[in-house]
């Protein structure tokens, strides 16, 4: 069963230091060797900012992931044992006892799914459902198959397609001569002795006999040759002629193992998607009566792995590494099935994080994620690479506003001044550059601006969304005001919050403009010059973490 990911990922809504917060930490597992696997992913679309950091950086893009539950897909068996609709009871019976499986899936001939073949189905190819008359000596049969199985010679009328099966009705010729004689001479009165297979070893005369009656076909036991005149009149008569090497009574059992499985697979079967959460499917699957479920890709025949029951039973879990924030709230989708193996962030803790077992957990209050993981590096005695080291520093200035953020630690000085060196960078033409590059205010539709850094909080039983863009200036706003106001009211009916806000900051004059929708007596509360219903100044207010949640919590605290 193969090993789920390990993924290092920030929150949702992804700002440019859980971007490169999550790019560094995973470069930083992969290097000590601590987690070899480690892959850089995010829930979220990226800002144009983080793009022009990536783009600088000559990086790609984190892995996008929406969902860390365990699919099918993750955990299914990829090293599929499988029959072809067309293979012999001896062929999938072998293949079942070498891999020491009782359920194999049967494919056709153009790999598309098709039935599943369970052990106790073989049983019906050898044994017959009736005991009495023609039917128990009767098989549905390729005479190239049978061929086939036995490693037989042919060497009188031509052997039809393997495709082309038959009924053919068995006659061991072990009795007298007369007696087999007799038994033929019935058959064509009868009208069916054009089906029967006669069995038999070195008896010339009863082999003349097969081929006299216009028997469909003869098998010559136990290595036994057969007469050129024999074989050529059995051409002139149309009689398929075998030459095998086992005796009598092992042919006669190994005959029926060259029937083919598509007569006994079962043909209503379940399918599961390879997306499709284990978890979902736990409970699905419990009462189905069937022993393996076909993984296929979503509106596809084909097969991408198996599953048994078992397998649902404890599988593993993706795990997980957190970046820049602890609250499930702001956290991937299906986080609550993953395995949490460490967090590292600068944020409050909010209490809902829970692990099976103890993890590594870093929350200092400094300005930046990318601080922490930068330190990380620092304290190893390793380099980040330069790209690496880039990324890092984009996440500092980003979120300290090149250290002039009230977030901003000793701490972090130290790592941009560090990192920086290491990629080749000047902290304040970077930061420039950054800040320059995609002004939402100017380009961005307002669903764009209010979800390209948003977060969401659990405060005194109220639930907050607190969306924040960063502009050079805030020239722009007035003219977009109604329309942002209106994106937000629809963002706040539509996620049932109790309070949504959206504070848009100017980086280089360090004040916000605070649009706020919600209950009066929370927005009343509020520490901001209130220009109207919705609209606030916040004079030297650009910090989310340190002075706007702050001041909501402190908000609603007084509200009530």
């Amino acid at each position: 069963m193969p090993k789920p990911p390990f993924y290092v990922i920030g929150h949702k809504n992804p700002d440019t230091d859980a971007i490169c917060s999550a790019i560094g930490y995973a470069a930083m597992l992969r290097a000590v060797g601590d987690v070899p696997d480690a892959v850089a992913a995010r829930c979220g679309e990226i800002s144009q900012r983080t793009k022009w950091v990536l783009e600088r950086a000559k990086l790609d893009a984190p892995e996008l992931v929406t969902d860390v539950r365990v699919n099918a897909g993750m955990i299914c068996h990829r090293k599929i044992i499988k029959v072809n609709i067309a293979d012999t009871f001896l062929t999938a019976y072998r293949r079942m006892l070498e891999s020491e499986i009782r359920c194999v899936p049967v494919e056709d001939d153009e790999g598309n799914l098709c039935g599943i073949l369970r052990y106790f189905h073989l049983l019906k190819l050898l044994l017959p459902a009736d005991t009495e008359g023609l039917s128990v000596r009767t098989i549905h049969v390729s005479l190239a198959k049978l061929a086939d199985t036995l490693q037989a010679e042919s060497c009188g009328a031509t052997l039809p397609a393997p495709e082309f099966e038959e009924d053919l009705i068995l006659l061991v010729g072990a009795s007298s001569q007369a007696t087999v004689d007799k038994r033929l001479k019935q058959a064509a009165l009868d009208g069916n002795v054009g089906k029967f297979l006669v069995i038999c070893g070195d008896r010339p005369i009863v082999q003349r006999y097969a081929i006299d009656h216009g028997a469909r076909a003869l098998l010559v036991t136990g290595g036994n040759p057969v007469s050129a005149e024999i074989c050529a009149y059995a051409v002139r008569k149309g009689v398929v002629v075998l030459l095998c090497h086992q005796d009598t009574a092992s042919a006669s059992t190994l005959i029926r193992c060259s029937r083919t499985v598509r007569h006994v697979m079962e043909k209503t079967f379940l399918t599961v998607g390879s997306s499709e959460p284990i978890s979902r499917l736990r409970k699905r699957l419990t009462a189905i009566d069937q022993d393996l479920f076909p993984v296929v890709e979503h509106g596809s025949a084909t097969m991408v792995g198996v599953l048994a029951k078992s397998d649902l039973v404890d599988p593993p879990r993706i795990r997980l590494a957190l970046v820049d924030h602890n609250e499930y709230a702001q956290a991937v989708n299906g986080i609550e099935e993953a395995e949490i193996t460490e967090v590292i962030d600068h944020h409050r803790l909010a209490g809902d994080l829970v692990s099976r077992e103890p993890i590594r957990y870093l929350n200092e209050p400094v300005g930046s994620t990318c601080t922490l993981v930068g330190r990380k590096f620092f304290h190893r005695g390793l380099m980040p690479a330069p790209s690496v080291a880039m990324c890092l520093c984009a996440g500092i200035v980003s979120d300290t506003l090149c250290l002039t953020s009230p977030t901003t630690t000793l701490l972090d000085r130290e790592m941009l001044t560090w990192l920086s060196g290491v990629a080749g960078v000047d902290p304040v033409k970077f930061t420039d550059e950054f800040f320059a590059v995609g002004s939402l205010i100017a380009n961005g539709t307002p669903e764009e601006i209010l979800n390209a850094d948003r977060k969401e909080f659990a405060e005194q039983g109220l639930s907050v969304s607190i969306s924040q863009v960063e502009e050079r200036d805030l020239h722009g706003f007035a003219a977009r005001r109604e329309e942002l106001e209106a994106a937000l009211k629809n963002l706040f009916y539509r996620e049932k919050y109790d309070l949504a806000v959206l504070a848009v900051t100017d980086v280089a004059l360090h004040h916000s403009m605070i649009l706020a929708i919600g209950q009066d007596s929370v927005l009343s509360k509020l520490p901001f010059e209130r220009l109207d219903q919705s609209l606030f100044h916040a004079p030297g207010v650009v910090s989310r973490k340190r002075q706007i949640f702050p001041a909501i919590c402190e908000a609603i605290h007084h509200s009530r």
